[in-house]
């Protein structure tokens, strides 16, 4: 029997990469996205392309009837639409909570009233573990790094919302692992860390490993906050769907669980490091312009991945360079398609 599959946010940046990975393999997938972010538009032409038979319908995550509707007869469900920038909930705090929590109420309402069997996964983000004050940092000629967490940040790590938007993925992150605790609904929570690769049209606000480049090719100039020590772990996109189909495999462990995911301890980069690194691929320099650290603006974020190496069989495959050669060349093959967009 054909699986069918829905994705809301699908015309985003993970939403498409999804989406071509599961059309690929004969499921019936259905796009849900309201085709408001930059490149979505973009990214939905470039998928019927390549798969006529996908199922693109334009709506939002705030029309729970729409949703209802969309939801039914799915075997697989992914929740990627989001409000995605820490600034912009700071400025329209009501709307980055009706998008993200309400948004995300919606979608489980929508799965427990229509498709109970399905299965959910849902993207949520390290900033659920907040500004983390009380670990303890140093700061290195380039980086900063972790006192005395070698692996990183785990999941048992407490949470502390920093942020409307930590407030209200924060708050998605709980609902959805407690859909399962109380409705026996099989989901899955992916903290995930920064997230990169192809067709990902990043802004300043989000995606900044993708912006960086963009703004390189573009000759674009790039802020740069704090001193540029901050440090991430980041994972190309190719292996968080990887991680997606191992959490499927062995869904009667992953159902109700809660992964981070990530690139981990050895696929990390600070802001100076992804510059240079950048500059020295493309042979572009960088146009930089300085600013205060932004609140809220963890000096280091580092996800323990082992819990998902362990329990899912998964890890990063592609490693931080890899990924970003991919990105460059993809940007450079598509710098009219930026151009465009980014004018």
């Amino acid at each position: 029997m054909q699986k069918k599959v829905l994705i809301t946010g699908g015309a985003g940046f993970i939403g498409c990469h999804t989406a071509n990975h599961y059309a690929s393999q004969n499921c019936q997938v259905t796009i849900y996205d309201n085709l408001s972010r930059k490149g979505t538009a973009e990214n939905a032409k470039w998928l019927k392309q390549n798969y006529p038979q996908i199922i693109i319908k334009q709506a939002d995550i705030r029309d729970s009837s729409s949703l209802n509707q969309a939801v039914k007869v799915q075997n697989l469900i992914f929740h990627f639409a989001s409000q995605v920038a820490v600034t912009t909930s700071i400025t329209n705090p009501r709307e980055d909570f009706e998008i993200n929590t309400l948004g995300t109420f919606n979608v489980l309402e929508a799965m427990r009233l229509n498709a109970p069997s399905a299965t959910l996964i849902y993207s949520s983000t390290n900033k659920v573990y907040g500004g983390m004050e009380d670990v303890k940092v140093k700061e290195g000629k380039t980086k900063y790094y972790y006192q005395s967490l070698p692996y990183g940040i785990p999941e048992n790590r407490f949470l502390d919302f920093h942020s409307p938007y930590g407030c209200s993925k924060g708050a998605g992150d709980q609902y959805v692992r407690d859909y399962h605790r109380i409705y026996g609904l099989n989901t899955i929570v992916f903290r995930q860390s920064c997230i990169f690769g192809t067709r990902q049209f990043g802004i300043e606000d989000q995606g900044w490993l993708a912006w960086f480049t963009i703004a390189l090719l573009l000759g674009k100039p790039i802020t740069l906050y704090g001193n540029g020590k901050q440090v991430r772990d980041v994972l190309y996109v190719d292996d968080l769907i990887a991680a997606v189909d191992q959490a499927l495999k062995y869904i009667n462990v992953a159902k109700g669980e809660i992964y981070n995911v990530g690139g981990g301890i050895k696929n990390t980069l600070s802001l100076l490091e992804a510059l240079d690194l950048l500059q020295q691929l493309t042979g572009k320099p960088a146009m930089l312009k300085h600013e205060a650290f932004r609140p809220g603006d963890q000096p280091v974020y580092i996800s323990d991945i082992r819990k998902a190496e362990k329990e899912l069989h998964w890890q990063p495959k592609i490693t931080a360079k890899q990924g970003i050669i991919k990105l460059i060349q993809w940007s450079q093959d598509n710098k009219k398609i930026l151009e465009h967009i980014f004018s």
